[in-house]
């Protein structure tokens, strides 16, 4: 995940190419108008985000929720009459998990729920177990020396991994916002990650697939997490490990309310005994290890320009304690209707449009990467000829916010094209092109093969603060004014991408490579 530089030369060389490309551009205003009055009048996205959300279910990679939504999205694109809609595999991604059944109460000192949710991947308690709780502070948690000392006071408890008290004073800051004309003319690089960065996270993770090995094998029933962040009935969950056809089962590991985690730790600090009830039965599937991305096409009318692709995406997958509506069904969602708007008005693409909603994003962009070295670029970083047929990949990662700009990626040619397209909707509060990089999301795998890849700039929202892997992260916290304004703004550059004269303008191709492959 580099940041891009240009040397003196090429750079004056782009600064001409940029005042070309900017006198040349023509914008189909008509279009737009016909994209945003349809939208406007008739939108499908409530059924669209209804069926991804509430009837798949959580969309954990390989799980029955991720298929469900997948053939779904697949056989509701046959039906709008698109071409070549299909579950297409990229590579073996491993196992697939589900809970079927989950509960967690206390039984003493007296029995009440708690709130919380298995990690993905956990192991299972075959059927229900009571225990007693042990405290395993925070800041020994990555201590395995701590952990082997103490392994003894672990047999047949359960461990409760918990920090200091977060703070419960009232916070008057907005849990929820909207990016302002001054935040948006100051862009900074956001979710960028060096190599270093990268590399440590690495030594990060294999650390902690080593903790829940030792605290396993001291004969403890059950990890039982809660972090700071976990307050106000919102609990973050997410699994890091355990998918990989090579991992044998984990053990039990379920993330708590901070509310529920404080009280049993103040319990057992006045010598009371805190015992819990606990069941997990979760389904391991390895029958089929392919991961898959979704894809579906409009085909090109031009017969010169046909073979050449716009594409736009977003990650279907996410996690299993919700139905993950704002990370990201959002960008399905919107990329689903943006190709559907296309296809209903009988507008007529010069070049192909192909949509792909990925897989295992959340795991390290396996999807997305799988898919851009099986058609573009090679684990051998050799081009592969359909590589220089794509002019550009759109993507929308960012939650439910509405359109408010695109990030250029330090594409200095493209910067006047995109604020061009953008004049039809500055009344839709949308104008922002910002040279800027932002990372961590599909179009980083297009970035790597040499094609334009861009991500929209989002109102923020509540993705950061409630939804983003959280328990929250369902229907309810759509905003569908929102998705319906990006849609018509991902449906018009789709389309004006698709009939211009010529392709994108692209940097120069990066030499190395940034993912690796899964956690």
């Amino acid at each position: 995940m580099k940041h891009f530089y240009f040397k003196p030369v090429f750079a004056a060389l782009m600064l001409t190419s940029v005042s070309l490309y900017a006198q040349q551009e023509v914008v189909d205003t008509a279009a737009f108008t016909k994209i945003r009055n349809a939208e406007m009048k008739d939108s499908h996205i409530p059924s669209i985000a209804h069926y991804i959300t509430d009837v798949s279910g959580s969309r954990l990679t390989n799980s029955p929720g991720y298929k469900r939504a997948g053939m779904w999205a697949v056989e509701t694109m046959k039906k709008w009459g698109m071409a070549n809609a299909a579950m297409e595999p990229w590579g073996d991604f491993g196992k697939g998990w589900e809970i079927e059944e989950f509960s967690i109460s206390l039984k003493a000192p007296y029995s009440q729920s708690i709130t919380a949710y298995p990690e993905p991947w956990s192991g299972n308690t075959k059927g229900e177990i009571h225990a007693d709780v042990v405290v395993l502070p925070q800041a020994s948690a990555m201590d395995t020396a701590y952990i082997i000392k103490h392994s003894s006071e672990f047999k047949g408890k359960f461990v409760l991994v918990i920090g200091s008290a977060p703070s419960y004073e009232p916070d008057y800051k907005p849990s929820a916002e909207r990016l302002s004309d001054t935040a948006l003319a100051n862009m900074k690089d956001t979710y960028m990650l060096s190599r270093e960065v990268l590399e440590g996270y690495l030594k990060y993770f294999n650390t902690i697939n080593r903790v829940p090995q030792l605290i396993q094998k001291s004969g403890a029933l059950a990890i039982i997490t809660s972090g700071a962040e976990n307050r106000n009935g919102t609990v973050f969950v997410q699994g890091l490990m355990g998918y990989k056809t090579n991992t044998s089962e984990s053990m039990v590991k379920v993330a708590i309310s901070s509310e529920d985690a404080q009280r049993i730790k103040r319990l057992i600090e006045s010598d009371h005994k805190v015992e819990l009830n606990l069941n997990v039965k979760a389904k391991f599937n390895d029958a089929d290890i392919k991961g898959y991305n979704v894809v579906g096409e409009i085909p090109g009318t031009d017969p010169k320009l046909k073979a050449q692709l716009v594409m736009l995406g977003g990650h279907m997958d996410a996690w299993a304690s919700s139905t993950g509506a704002t990370d990201n069904g959002a960008g399905c969602i919107v990329m689903l209707e943006a190709v559907r708007l296309l296809d209903s008005l009988g507008l007529k693409p010069k070049r192909t449009i192909r949509i792909a909603l990925w897989g295992g994003e959340e795991q390290g962009l396996l999807g997305s990467y799988g898919y851009v070295k099986n058609h573009f670029r090679g684990t051998d970083l050799a081009l592969k000829p359909e590589q220089a047929k794509v002019s550009a990949y759109f993507n929308l990662d960012n939650g439910t916010g509405k359109i408010r700009g695109i990030f250029a990626q330090d594409n200095t040619a493209i910067k006047p094209i995109f604020e061009q397209w953008f004049k039809p909707f500055a009344d839709l509060g949308a104008s922002t092109v910002t040279l800027k990089n932002t990372g961590s999301t599909d179009h980083l795998s297009f970035d790597w093969a040499g094609i334009p890849g861009f991500q929209f700039i989002q109102d923020p929202i509540d993705y950061e603060t409630r939804t983003h892997h959280s328990n929250m992260d369902n229907y309810d916290h759509l905003k569908i004014e929102d998705l319906k304004q990006a849609a018509i703004i991902v449906a018009s550059f789709v389309y004006q991408a698709s009939n211009r004269t010529d392709m994108l303008p692209r940097k120069t191709l990066e030499k190395g490579t940034f993912v690796f492959d899964g956690l």
